[in-house]
């Protein structure tokens, strides 16, 4: 990574929570000096430990915030959507006399639209993105998105940036980052859910909790990994295990006669759907 990264680029996170905090860990890991790295953290506890852990250089209040006009500023937006606006908007001047071309900012707080965040920050040089939660230990996925405002060079960046705490998907259109987000941003929960429902499935047959779990836990870790290493699709993959007549598909018969496809995809619609009303609702102000 530290050969992607040209070494005058300087990194300026909004917000150091959870997803801030692994971004860090991620670029520091993988060659970005600490001292190339801001957080603007209020909470004095988390900034304390981000200081100590990572020592990186700690901004009390966005008031504070100057930019380096000899650098690439680069802005990460880690805050929660519905201080964005706020937030934003203090921003915008200290931006628009960053440098003669502006900082690049990437943003990961959920639904704020491109055209949203480019009208609060007076900025067109944005990118959007949405991580998920995977990114806490280096396996996430993260969508992103731009607009033709961003050049190559600046997608290569947020892209890179991204791939710290995993890897990274291009989509086309903007509408699309409703899908990510129903598909992989709250995907995790999806996948929780079924690991808990197979855990207790295990426990009321007999299975002590420990085993059930431990069961449940390696089956979906060996098989994701089956499949990532496979060039056959999941169905084929799915097929290959269902003998005729067999416990395999005795079990896949009572979740199609459940219609358990179809009750998957129609939860993830709605997550999309949510996506959508979110992003109307916070660009309001």
């Amino acid at each position: 990574m530290s050969s992607k990264i040209n070494p005058n680029t300087h990194i300026t996170f909004v917000g150091g929570g959870n997803m801030g905090r692994a971004l860090i860990s991620g670029l520091i890991a993988n060659g970005f000096k600490a001292d190339q790295i801001s957080v603007i953290e209020a909470n004095a506890t988390t900034a304390q430990q981000l200081q100590d852990d990572l020592k990186v250089q700690i901004i009390p209040a966005l008031e504070n915030i100057t930019f380096d006009f000899a650098k690439n500023n680069v802005l990460v937006m880690a805050i929660k959507p519905q201080d964005f606006n706020i937030a934003a908007k203090e921003l915008a001047p200290k931006l628009k006399h960053a440098s003669a071309s502006g900082s690049l900012v990437l943003s990961i707080a959920a639904g704020i639209r491109l055209a949203d965040m480019s009208r609060w920050l007076d900025h067109t040089r944005c990118v959007r993105a949405m991580p998920n939660t995977p990114a806490l230990i280096g396996k996430g996925i993260t969508g992103l998105f731009a607009n033709l405002n961003i050049t190559q060079d600046d997608r290569a960046l947020a892209e890179t940036i991204c791939n710290a705490v995993g890897q990274a998907v291009w989509v086309s259109e903007e509408k699309l980052m409703d899908a990510v987000t129903a598909v992989s941003g709250s995907g995790p929960a999806y996948v929780f859910a079924f690991l808990e429902a197979m855990q207790s499935a295990g426990e009321k047959l007999g299975l002590d909790a420990q085993a059930a779990r431990k069961l449940a836990y390696a089956t979906l870790e060996g098989a994701t990994q089956l499949a990532q290493n496979s060039n056959e699709s999941a169905s084929v993959l799915r097929e290959r295990v269902t003998s005729k007549g067999g416990t395999t598909a005795a079990a896949l018969e009572v979740l199609n006669q459940d219609g358990w496809h179809a009750i998957l995809e129609k939860a993830i619609a709605a997550a999309d759907q949510r996506g959508k009303v979110m992003g109307d609702e916070l660009g309001k102000s």
